[in-house]
């Protein structure tokens, strides 16, 4: 089986001296060695062959029995690829705004680096069970959650979303026990694994663990590492590249953070140990993508209550997470001023991009400078209408580019309606507001001498036709629980090309069907989804 593996992270920083998988405090280490569980049936449920190709593997070994039974053991836990010394990472992290002290992968293997075509790439198991920061839990992940990551890491992949690879979604043959809604209720779940792969899993949290228990001995290497291995276009040296890497942290958050923004996804739990150093989303728990557009919205049942990380909040939060991040960095460098003006720019610089993203999604790209304002006013009443009453967010933008110079404000509210969730409810103040919108919409357009042609095949760029919605991955949890993974198939293929018109399966290009705005899975996620 050619897959083989190096053990960077590992020979580089320093490790736990006991081999003991009990849950323990673990110090003074970057990582613990542990090895994956069995597992009693593996079976691959799906597989992608492009995130294969980065591993240096051939797709051809799938159609070769000998090589898939091998391929299928390493990826289930079950055999060790050449090379591989498996380990879990060392993490801390605030959870929901308050330390929560050591956390670690406490579900998550990780085999060693790949390196490939001049990248080098993390193989990690999610869901091999226990390690030594598995706390209470037992290391293992069910199916549906494991549904919902492999669909979501890739769906986010080919909107053009900075994220983590999933390579593979395995069931194990084991029995999980879950509570799926921490309701008292807990069931037994079939077990599976996400094969995971990124070019580094470092969190925020990784720093703010040595940084909390003054440990600057493994913060000063974790850092050496980090700049060595993610950031070595950096120049400077010594203390004062810990600054510069920050200020290239802060710019890929708020680029990621963007991104969601502009597809309308909600990551759910924006814990500091979720957050990735490199700017990719990682740990799609509870996610989803906004239905009717709601700033307060919030995928996670454990959220409700103070929305902490609602859609309209994430910006903010990225910034309080990347403050947390300054202060462990702070703790080593004692120079408070180029994490300060990285931190004070952060506002400013998310605004800015994000007005531009906004405006490109409205086809406005072109419009001259001497127009922002009014582009920014018109921003700011379109995020005011579309709160009026229940608009799917994805429909929106994309039926929008249908509008016309040539349209009157009547007209392009009809090419709209199938974005409303109930048409009947626009009258009165609303249809008022809407009408009065489009007409300033209109009149903008006009201002640009580009074709509506390619004013929407511009749009049609920006704004995807096709989402991973909820609803969307329930159904392919559902049927994958009986060995029926014609909709995961589906949805891999469609959500290949999200932009595209892809007439064949405009089924989804829909508004979230009226039984699943209640059901558990498709609007109420917990931590466990």
């Amino acid at each position: 089986m050619p897959l083989n593996l190096n053990n960077l992270f590992t020979g580089i920083l320093p490790g736990d001296l006991h081999s003991s998988n009990r849950t323990r405090q673990v110090y003074s280490a970057a990582y613990t060695m542990v090895m994956p569980t069995h597992a009693p049936k593996p079976e691959i449920c799906h597989i992608n062959p492009e995130v294969l190709a980065l591993l240096g593997v051939d797709s051809a070994v799938l159609s070769r029995t000998s090589d898939c039974n091998d391929l299928t053991a390493i990826l289930a836990g079950n055999t060790l690829a050449s090379g591989s010394q498996p380990y879990a990472i060392n993490y801390g992290g605030h959870q929901f705004g308050n330390w929560a002290g050591q956390l670690g992968d406490g579900r998550a293997i990780n085999l060693g680096e790949i390196n490939h075509n001049g990248q080098t790439l993390t193989l990690q198991l999610k869901g091999a069970g226990p390690t030594p920061f598995s706390r209470q839990g037992d290391g293992f992940a069910v199916l549906r959650s494991s549904v919902r990551e492999h669909l979501c890491s890739e769906a986010m992949h080919y909107l053009g979303v900075p994220t983590t690879r999933s390579l593979a979604l395995i069931k194990t043959g084991r029995s999980v026990v879950r509570d799926k809604m921490y309701d008292g209720n807990p069931q037994a779940e079939q077990g599976a694994i996400v094969a995971r792969v990124s070019p580094s899993f470092i969190r925020f949290g990784c720093l703010e663990l040595f940084a909390a228990r003054g440990d600057t001995a493994t913060l000063t290497r974790l850092l050496d590492y980090c700049l060595t291995q993610h950031f070595a276009h950096i120049p400077a040296k010594g203390l004062a590249a810990y600054g510069i890497m920050f200020n290239h942290i802060v710019n890929a958050t708020i680029d990621m953070v963007v991104h969601w923004q502009r597809v309308g996804f909600v990551h759910g739990v924006m814990n500091t140990d979720n957050m990735s150093i490199l700017g990719l989303t990682i740990d799609y728990g509870p996610y989803g993508w906004l239905e009717g557009y709601d700033p307060t919205w919030t995928p996670n049942t454990t959220d409700n209550q103070h929305k902490r990380y609602a859609f309209g909040n994430q910006a903010q939060v990225a910034r309080w997470n990347l403050l947390q991040l300054a202060n462990a960095i702070y703790s080593i460098t004692h120079d408070a001023a180029p994490l300060e003006t990285a931190i004070n720019g952060f506002a400013e610089q998310y605004q800015t991009q994000y007005q531009r993203m906004m405006a490109s999604k409205l086809g406005l790209h072109n419009i001259s400078e001497n127009h922002a304002e009014g582009i920014q006013a018109l921003i700011a009443q379109l995020e005011s209408a579309l709160s009026l009453l229940e608009t799917d967010y994805t429909l929106f933008f994309r039926l929008l580019a249908n509008v016309h110079k040539a349209d009157n404000a009547v007209d392009a509210l009809t090419k709209l309606l199938e974005a409303f969730y109930n048409p009947a409810q626009l009258t009165g103040n609303a249809h008022k507001q809407w009408l009065a919108w489009l007409t300033s919409y209109i009149q903008l357009i006009k201002q640009d001498t580009t074709p509506d042609q390619s004013r929407a095949a511009h749009m049609q760029r920006i704004n995807p036709k096709y989402v991973l919605r909820n609803y969307m991955a329930q159904l392919a949890i559902d049927g994958a629980e009986v060995g029926d993974y014609q909709v995961l198939n589906e949805l891999c293929e469609l959500l290949k090309a999200p932009y595209d018109e892809q007439p064949q399966h405009n089924k989804w290009f829909a508004k979230r069907p009226e039984w699943a705005r209640h059901k558990v899975g498709c609007s109420k996620l917990s931590c466990s989804s």
